[in-house]
């Protein structure tokens, strides 16, 4: 009786195994939160094994041996109170209708009812490392009961007793099964961390092919980035919208879609609305008629939805549980890369704006000084005049081609001797430079060795009474190219130190912060500061080769 129990159970066991391996089926075992239908589905099921193990029970003497209360405990355990609850009603009542006359129809109807309650408390209360082992012990009592209420609903007639004393053992051992079951399934869930890892690598993966095109948004970086998850993925056709038009769209129907058409799907209107990802495994869309299964993704930026991505595919329910993961983690990653896109297009747009107020701030500041030195060396000195009057015309010319790219450092250099020049000529024996540089070919951001002189001149050498001396230095090393200005003025007050590394500096005093901060963004370190017995010595290295702005 026992071994014929254990192969009932088994049936169900192998019926589940064969389940398990259907990808729907296994959707929704690896589900953390089903949908009413799936539900619906998965108490069908149990309502099914349980019926099946009442039909299929060994008779003894009117009673039945099954598996029933193996099918309402474990369905309750792995799915929750209303699959146990309505399982156990569904075949409690059934077992009732089948032989409402026989001593054991009442009995197995309370216990079946009580089945499904306990395995629902089961499913909330116990770890889920536990519950094959609750759910044992848990069938086992239940088995008990019904044998108990046997006895009682059957006395003083002697027939409840001999049944009991022939099912008992069997059906109480026979609930390991209940075990087994729920070990089966668990390992199926289990296998969603395996594939959620397997899902994140590839999202990283298109994530690191998508990098590069994240720098520049436009049209054709999109319609890349959507090629590359397409060809990724295997989907039929991927599509990225903001919140009212279509801004990238590939493969498949490609031709019925333009950049810029306004969104015309109820069911992105409906993503973004809401901001909860659309699942359609069987689409029946008239515009879209070749469309079978569709993914719909909200893009966030700071918790703002500001557009979706689309995974479309011709044929029905293609859209499973790995896919929606790999999915998941690639929409925040693409909108964390769209965020970052957008910030540094805003940064780039303030760096502008600020090259263009550091010029507008020059012009005035200098030109009246350049100008004075000029007339006054024109009746005197006509032929340093000329040279003044060029010095000038070079470096207004400089500034007014000013731009945020590289430039050669010997363009640079150039500025810097035009600019020094003009000083020399106002403030003679006073100001002394010194030139000594590599021959080297890097380029540079426009603007930062000029005002480093300036502030050596200005806020050094002229803060103390005599001569100074100005160095710059260009220094050609193996992997970077040393750029340097040192003075021998009045040294660097360490207040100010601290307040260009920290971040600190007012927003109207834009030189030596400006050069250390575009420093820093352009090869992620800054200016090294140093404050000597005598002056302040300011460098920066540029590595050599491609420079990439962080």
């Amino acid at each position: 009786m026992l071994l014929g129990l254990f192969e009932r159970a088994a049936l169900l066991i192998i019926f589940l195994f064969f389940l398990s391996r259907v990808p729907r089926f296994r959707q929704i075992l690896q589900k953390g939160k089903l949908r009413p239908q799936e539900y619906a589905a998965v108490t069908l099921l149990f309502c099914a094994f349980a019926i099946f193990g009442t039909y299929t029970g060994i008779n003894v003497e009117g009673s039945l041996v099954n598996v029933r209360i193996i099918a309402v405990l474990s369905g309750g355990i792995l799915f929750g109170a209303p699959v146990g609850i309505i399982t156990g009603i569904v075949s409690g009542v059934h077992r009732y209708l089948i032989d409402m006359d026989g001593v054991t129809a009442i009995p197995c109807l309370i216990t079946s009812v009580i089945a499904g309650l306990v395995s629902g408390y089961i499913h909330k209360y116990t770890p889920k490392s536990k519950r094959w082992m609750v759910g044992i012990a848990a069938g086992m009592i239940c088995e008990a009961l019904t044998m108990l209420l046997i006895l009682l609903y059957s006395y003083p007639d002697p027939l409840g007793a001999d049944i009991v004393s022939k099912i008992a053992l069997p059906m109480i051992l026979g609930e390991v099964n209940i075990g087994l079951i729920v070990l089966l399934v668990q390992s199926v869930e289990g296998e969603k961390e395996m594939i959620a890892a397997r899902q994140a690598k590839l999202a990283l993966e298109i994530a690191n092919k998508t990098l590069p095109y994240f720098r520049s948004i436009d049209e054709d970086s999109l319609r890349t980035i959507c090629r590359i998850i397409q060809e990724d993925i295997q989907a039929d056709a991927v599509a990225i919208t903001d919140t009212r038009n279509v801004l990238a769209y590939v493969g498949f129907g490609e031709e019925r879609y333009h950049i810029g058409n306004e969104i015309i799907s109820e069911m992105t209107k409906q993503t973004i609305s809401s901001g909860e990802i659309t699942i359609s495994n069987d689409v029946t869309d008239e515009k879209t008629p070749d469309i079978h299964s569709l993914l719909i993704i909200p893009l966030k930026e700071r918790s703002e939805v500001t557009g979706a991505l689309k995974i479309y595919y011709r044929k029905a329910y293609k859209i499973t549980y790995p896919l929606q993961t790999m999915a998941v983690g690639l929409s925040q990653i693409i909108s964390t890369q769209m965020e970052v896109s957008r910030v540094e297009e805003i940064k780039a747009a303030a760096n502008k704006a600020e090259l263009r107020a550091l010029q507008t701030t020059i012009h005035p500041h200098f030109l009246f000084n350049a100008l004075n030195a000029i007339a006054s060396s024109i009746r005197t000195k006509p032929d340093r005049a000329r040279e003044l009057i060029v010095n000038l015309s070079g470096y207004m010319r400089y500034n007014l081609e000013l731009s945020d790219e590289l430039i050669d450092i010997h363009k640079e250099l150039e500025q810097v001797r035009n600019y020094v020049e003009i000083e020399k000529a106002r403030y003679g024996s006073r100001l002394h430079v010194i030139y000594e540089i590599d021959e080297v070919a890097v380029h540079i951001p426009s603007l930062v060795i000029q005002p480093l002189v300036e502030n050596a001149i200005i806020h050094g050498v002229l803060k103390v009474k005599g001569p100074g001396t100005v160095r710059i230095r260009v220094q050609d090393y193996p992997d970077f190219v040393r750029i340097g200005v040192r003075d021998t003025g009045a040294g660097i007050d360490p207040d100010i130190i601290e307040k260009v590394y920290h971040d600190r500096m007012p927003g109207n005093q834009i030189g030596l912060y400006n050069v250390h901060r575009r420093v820093k963004l352009i090869y992620g370190q800054g200016v090294t500061i140093t404050r000597l017995e005598q002056g302040t010595d300011i460098i920066f290295d540029v590595p050599k080769g491609d420079v990439v702005t962080r």
